[in-house]
């Protein structure tokens, strides 16, 4: 027994490798791009963030009952981070580490600066994140009441 002389499946399976491929960057790609903390929608700024070699990140993010705070990717409240914080500076902490604070933007003002004042209150320097601005057209409107 011998193989027809046009053999139709043996040309395409290139093909249906090559697809199958694609479909597994496709499915797999996401699980392999790494991402420190937890995403949110910050407001715009006009500063770009300089790298830093020992950094922590603080991130706001708003919730129906307030404001969750996360320290890296752990969910923690105000009195974890600032035991946190402090048990990190009596391990060694540099005084050249800055703690990176990232807002959603609809963080209440009065928590982003409780926050951002029990940071500097620990010895830590501070970093306000926020976005660019290119992405997103930031158009403030404000009304007067009369």
């Amino acid at each position: 027994m011998s193989l027809p002389e046009r053999p139709a499946l043996l040309h395409a399976l290139p093909v249906v490798n090559l697809f199958a491929l694609l479909w597994m960057f496709h499915f797999a790609g996401a699980s392999l791009t790494g991402q420190a903390g937890v995403t949110v929608d910050p407001p715009p700024s006009r500063f770009q963030l300089e790298r830093f070699e020992e950094t922590l990140v603080v991130t706001l993010v708003t919730a129906e009952s307030g404001a969750r705070i996360y320290l890296g990717r752990e969910l923690v409240d105000m009195a974890t981070l600032e035991s946190r914080l402090e048990s990190l500076r009596e391990q060694g902490a540099s005084s050249r580490t800055i703690v990176l604070l990232q807002s959603d933007a609809g963080i209440q003002v009065g928590v982003e600066r409780e926050v951002s004042e029990m940071i500097l209150a620990k010895g830590y320097r501070l970093a306000l994140v926020g976005s660019s601005g290119t992405d997103k057209t930031a158009n403030p409107q404000s009304e007067i009441s009369k």
